[in-house]
């Protein structure tokens, strides 16, 4: 979770003086990386707390699987699934998100300790979800979303793929604070993966300045994300950097040929 530059506070966050990074446990049995491995709440507490050890400043806990294809659970098996971890790693000083598209798991693990909603939906599956955040007085992360994936990759056609998830998260954003989230809990996300194949999710990370023009910090979820995949798997072993670095248009002026620092 960066601003990458005149870094931002998040209010209700701890004070980062540095990109934050995500842990992620994964309470499901059919998650698109590791499901199934912190399937049940004592190990799925350990993992968190491993994952700490190891230098995360946060841990989101997500009770539903997103990969495409994935069927949804329902509210009572993901509350069982979520709840237990939130509370047990809360309990342990972790900061914790929870990852939900229902206001009813958001209200109850804010309850138990959580202290971040990260909706994948931007609170777009439950009109609930934004006045339970607001009265909660939460950060929200809003991500580029265009609807569940079940049944595969939906409506990921672009013509200018940067510009349009600019623009659609900058009318969800909107929409939070007409809700009544403050400016200063807000979380962006372009939503890598999510109704987009490798070459745009690569086009958006070399253009993370775009989305911080948004005024907003960032959460960027690149971690096992099929698109790495994609370009490490290639017979010359193309390097991830470079591949991103191919994705800028040539007017970039943050480009290498226009005399930029380089990617670090």
């Amino acid at each position: 979770m960066s601003t990458h530059s005149g870094r931002r506070q998040i209010a209700g966050l701890p004070h980062w003086d540095r990109c934050a990074v995500m842990g992620v446990v994964n309470v499901t049995p059919d998650s698109f990386s590791d499901g199934g491995r912190w399937f049940d709440t004592s190990t799925a507490v350990k993992h968190g707390l491993d994952l700490v050890a190891q230098g995360a400043d946060l841990v989101d806990v997500g009770g539903e699987s997103t990969r495409p294809g994935a069927t949804r659970v329902d509210e009572a098996e993901e509350l069982r699934r979520v709840i237990p971890v939130v509370r047990g790693l809360a309990a342990e000083g972790v900061t914790v998100s929870v990852d939900t598209m229902r206001a009813s798991v958001a209200e109850q693990s804010l309850a138990a300790g959580a202290a971040l909603v990260n909706d994948v939906s931007g609170g777009l599956a439950d009109p609930a979800m934004i006045g339970v955040v607001a009265a909660a007085g939460a950060p929200f992360v809003v991500m580029h979303w265009r609807g569940f994936l079940e049944g595969g990759n939906v409506r990921g056609v672009y013509e200018d793929v940067v510009a349009e998830v600019a623009e659609e998260l900058h009318a969800r954003v909107e929409a939070v604070l007409e809700g009544g989230i403050a400016a200063d809990r807000v979380i962006v996300d372009p939503g890598l993966g999510f109704s987009k194949d490798a070459e745009h999710d690569l086009a958006l990370l070399a253009r993370l300045d775009r989305l911080l023009g948004l005024g907003h910090p960032l959460l960027v979820a690149a971690s096992r994300k099929r698109f790495l995949g994609r370009v490490l798997a290639g017979p010359d072993a193309v390097r991830v950097v470079r591949a991103i670095q191919e994705a800028r248009p040539d007017d970039d002026p943050t480009s290498p040929e226009h005399g930029a620092e380089g990617a670090r």
